[in-house]
């Protein structure tokens, strides 16, 4: 089964945490926080893969407490056999795919034991990305006291996912150069940079899922004012609504770290 390419269009405020926590120490309670709210996620493992083939366990939080033995045990040897592995190896760069739903059947015996049985996991949905030569591989598990995803939870999680990658491989870009904060967007990637000072603070704002009304009164400007900015910007970007704006920082997340 081939991985289903999702289009990067969630609504601002429902990934809105994660997204700002890029580049910080505690991302990663933030984004397990975030799936909690958004899809019943129970636990989420980050792994990078690259072209030769090595593995690395870059992220490990939530409810399975064996959590860091599974990262490390897959990242060692059993990402060989993932039934994904194809599939993440034929995605084109760049774009944000979600991976083929979990059976039990996909994965060999000595796998399944390990990996579900001994650690209680009972469903998986997963989601990639490339980001040059890395290929952030995302999972999100249920353990038996959960039970599996519900059919509500899956639609959830797969409008969520592009969001949820480029987070995820923005973040783990920043650890390598820090200065390239998620705010530094805004400063120096086009066609954010091209806003004026008033005009970003607003955006910034809009992202964090302010209303207009919150941002008067946190920027000690009017609410005419508010809504004036926001038309500049909007008009400045060619876009009419934070959907949109949403989009324009997530395709900057997703892509190369250089400076426009």
């Amino acid at each position: 089964m081939r991985p289903q390419v999702m289009p990067a269009s969630p609504a601002p405020g429902d990934v809105a945490p994660a997204v700002l926590a890029i580049g910080r120490p505690d991302f990663p309670n933030v984004l397990i926080d975030t799936l909690r709210r958004q899809a019943a996620v129970g636990h989420c493992m980050v792994f990078a893969l690259n072209r030769a083939g090595a593995a690395t366990c870059l992220l490990d939080a939530g409810n399975i407490p064996i959590g860091g033995d599974l990262g490390a045990v897959y990242a060692s040897q059993f990402h060989e056999s993932d039934p994904n592995r194809d599939a993440l190896f034929e995605a084109e760069g760049g774009a944000p795919i979600m991976l083929p739903s979990f059976a039990p059947r996909m994965y060999g015996a000595r796998y399944r034991k390990i990996f579900f049985h001994d650690s209680g996991i009972v469903d998986k949905c997963a989601t990639a990305i490339w980001t040059g030569d890395t290929c952030f591989y995302v999972n999100f598990y249920r353990i038996a006291a959960q039970g599996r995803f519900t059919a509500a939870q899956r639609e959830r999680l797969q409008a969520i996912a592009p969001a949820i990658g480029a987070s995820v491989a923005r973040h783990f870009q920043e650890k390598a150069a820090p200065e390239q904060s998620l705010a530094a967007l805004f400063a120096t990637r086009a066609p954010l940079a091209g806003l004026t000072p008033r005009e970003q603070e607003v955006c910034r704002r809009i992202l964090t899922g302010f209303s207009s009304e919150a941002i008067s009164q946190e920027l000690g400007i009017s609410l005419h004012s508010t809504l004036t900015y926001r038309k500049r910007a909007y008009e400045r970007l060619g876009i009419s609504s934070q959907s949109e704006l949403f989009a324009i920082v997530l395709g900057l997340l997703a892509g190369p770290r250089s400076l426009n």
